[in-house]
């Protein structure tokens, strides 16, 4: 009932569709046959029943020239023209019959006063022979037997044993054709319709193996679009359709990640734009109420006024570079650069932060080390690595920064290695996006947004380099960075 519903309602299904396209084809295939069959079948049986006629003459000559017409011989040529219901007729060079063999009573030409529509007198021995001469000794000819209005093929051929010729022919009747294609156009129009039936039904059967899991899908695709992540596809046992449904599980569970990805972002982002917001209504209000007619105080409340705001700017500008870089947005400035002059001029802008950590920085670059990447994004990917370092290593350790060509000689790794206080395993996973939701904590900087990892993150992918850190609690993490130039300009000069 559900198939019948779905054929007349919706005429541009699958099912709809499977079913038309597996009826015309069966229609096509049938109807082919039917032209093949009917087209063929009065030629073919005419040619089968005289390639037949042909094996009985063969048998004939066999049993009554080639054995001398012993009476065995004789006897089993008889039962053999009985039992194909044919009459033979063996003339001589003077056309005299000198054997005979009939099954067919009136209907045999070869009897005397039997009359045919073939210009040949086929009662007459001497005519016969002289036809088998005239063909090269072997002929084959259809008549019409006017006596009993019977359609007839006559073979005959030419037989030379013991140095005399003898002139063999074999009269057989032709079944009525118009009969055999009558009831096998009957057969036609009952086999006809039990392919029509099988192509309907497997046809639906396939459709319906086919679209059930589709249906399935698709009612369970209205729970997505309704932020339901409980949904599940099944893609049922066509391969197309199971690897389409694993798609589907998957970007549910993507997105069901993103959704609450979302969310922690909302809530944080919130988080840190109230909070300064709040300090700077708290100071402005200190401003008006009591700190307006004093300059010192007032000076200080607006100071945190001033770098709250700034914090502001900041994480407005780190949000929509990252937002940038995210997107694919952004175009590199690509060009051949000196590595190695880069992490040099890093260090030097970090050197009050340094010597105010009292800290050691060991450099181990060669002198020169030609890159090809966005000079001015590349080197705020080793900034923000050297600034997190300076910000957790204790007074009096050593942060480490290296860059080498590996053994390839086509990829440089660049790493910056601390003494600090490391990260904890649980947590290495999420330090690359700040509102990655964890049991991470994130304390509020006035000097940085947090999302500074984010960036190169995003810088780093861009340039489709490797990337990781490496980190134990308490010893220290290691950040690095693999660009691979296999295509790398010569540098100029």
């Amino acid at each position: 009932m559900e198939w019948g519903i779905s054929l007349k309602l919706d005429r541009h299904g699958i099912r709809f569709s499977f079913w038309l396209v597996f009826v015309a084809f069966a229609i096509v295939v049938v109807f082919l046959l039917g032209v093949l069959q009917f087209s063929l079948i009065k030629p073919y049986y005419r040619n089968n029943k005289i390639a037949t006629v042909k094996e009985i003459g063969d048998e004939i000559q066999q049993y009554v020239i080639n054995q001398n017409g012993n009476s065995a011989a004789l006897n089993r040529a008889f039962q053999l023209a009985v039992n194909n219901n044919v009459c033979v007729a063996v003339y001589n060079t003077a056309g005299f019959r000198v054997y005979s063999a009939d099954s067919l009573g009136s209907g045999c030409v070869f009897n005397a006063g039997t009359s045919t529509d073939s210009a040949v007198d086929t009662s007459d021995g001497r005519e016969l022979k002289e036809l088998l001469d005239e063909r090269n000794g072997e002929t084959s000819i259809n008549l019409v037997n006017l006596r009993t209005n019977q359609d007839m093929v006559v073979y005959g051929r030419k037989i030379r044993s013991n140095l005399v010729n003898y002139y063999l022919f074999v009269n057989s009747p032709l079944e009525p054709v118009d009969s055999i294609v009558s009831f096998f156009g009957r057969q036609y129009v009952l086999f006809t319709i039990v392919i029509l039936l099988a192509a309907s039904f497997i046809s639906i059967l396939i459709a319906d193996r086919l679209v059930r899991p589709i249906v399935h899908m698709n009612k369970e695709a209205d729970k997505l679009a309704n932020a339901d992540y409980s949904c599940s596809f099944e893609g049922g046992s066509f391969t197309e359709t199971k690897e389409l449904a694993a798609s589907l599980n998957d970007a549910t569970h993507k997105l069901s990640q993103i959704d609450e990805l979302r969310k922690d972002l909302i809530a944080n982002v919130s988080h840190d734009i109230k909070t300064p917001l709040t300090s700077i209504r708290a100071y402005a209000e200190m401003i008006r109420d009591i700190s307006g007619d004093k300059p010192e105080k007032r000076e200080e409340h607006l100071d945190v006024i001033i770098s709250e705001a700034d914090y502001l700017d900041r994480l407005v500008v780190d949000m929509s570079e990252l937002s940038k870089l995210q997107s694919g947005t952004y175009v590199l400035k690509e060009e051949n650069f000196d590595l190695a002059e880069v992490i040099r001029n890093v260090v030097r802008l970090n050197s009050v932060m340094i010597d105010e950590g009292k800290l050691h920085i060991s450099i181990n670059t060669p002198p020169s080390l030609i890159v090809y990447g966005d000079e001015t994004k590349l080197t705020e990917v080793i900034y923000n690595f050297l600034s997190n370092a300076v910000k957790h290593t204790p007074e009096g350790k050593t942060i480490y920064l290296r860059a080498f060509r590996l053994e390839d000689e086509e990829t440089v790794r660049v790493e910056v290695e601390d003494e600090g206080i490391g990260i904890p395993e649980e947590e290495i996973p999420f330090i690359w996006d700040r509102y990655q939701k964890s049991s991470r904590s994130f304390s509020r900087s006035m000097s940085s947004t947090g999302l500074g990892l984010s960036i190169v993150k995003a810088i780093l992918d861009s340039h489709h380099a490797r990337y990781g850190v490496t980190s134990q609690q308490g010893k220290g993490s290691l950040f690095w960075f693999e660009l691979h130039n296999p295509d790398e300009v010569e540098e100029e000069g």
